[in-house]
């Protein structure tokens, strides 16, 4: 993610009034960090820590900041990158599967591996790629890479792609986890503007339970849920 926009930046102002988690709509949730910036909260339920929504980019601000990615299917370091999500994906698939890459970006890359490899792939994104059809079909894999940290309404987007999901299907998501940081005050994931929401790994614990799925996590940053029911 980007950060050479220089953006009007001021100290952050905390409303004394009840903010829902992000995720789960709870109430008791607690201020977790403060940078320069924004606040930083944490719920008590499913342990999402989430930005101050008061902080948000508009959405003219944030695609500014998405247009700096420079990613490419035919670059090969950001094929190695993906590759820590598509390797363990592509090992649960049958052949010739029905995929989405969802939060494609600006050089879909995620879908062309796939694609490569015999699967069917569809993409969507909110600025690049917003063709609602493809939000309504249904799918055997459904990919997030390095997409949910950026989510406003994680468990709406969320929930909507999993009911996309045929029976027997997989969701892989890449995130950085934040409780599994040294310090989360330290951490530069954190700083970047368009970067929203922070999972752990009670979060997709929560996750699972909700949509009673298999949850398996293949590495440091990739998870896989399972859809069994």
């Amino acid at each position: 993610m980007g950060d050479s926009v220089i953006l009007n930046r001021q100290k952050p102002q905390r409303v004394d009034q009840p903010i829902a988690c992000r995720l789960c709509a709870e109430l008791a949730i607690q201020l977790f960090c403060q940078s320069r910036e924004r606040f930083y909260y944490r719920c008590s339920n499913c342990q999402l820590v989430f930005a101050d929504p008061a902080g948000y980019l508009s959405p003219t601000a944030e695609k500014t900041q998405y247009d700096l990615h420079q990613n490419a299917s035919g670059d090969h370091h950001y094929r190695r990158f993906l590759g820590q999500l598509f390797e363990p994906m592509q090992a649960l698939l049958t052949p010739k599967s029905k995929g989405m890459d969802f939060g494609s970006g600006p050089g879909p890359t995620l879908s062309v591996m796939f694609a490569e490899v015999g699967h069917q792939m569809a993409i969507y994104d909110h600025f690049y790629a917003d063709d609602p059809s493809v939000l309504l079909a249904h799918y055997d894999f459904i990919t997030l890479s390095e997409v949910v940290e950026h989510l406003h309404q994680p468990l709406q987007v969320m929930d909507q792609l999993w009911e996309q999901l045929n029976y027997g299907g997989y969701l892989g998501v890449m995130t950085q986890l934040w409780d599994e940081q040294p310090a989360f005050a330290d951490w530069a994931y954190k700083d970047d503007m368009t970067h929203v929401c922070f999972f752990s790994k009670l979060t997709f614990a929560w996750l699972a339970g909700r949509w009673q799925a298999r949850l398996q996590r293949v590495n440091r940053n990739v998870s896989i849920f399972h859809k069994l029911v």
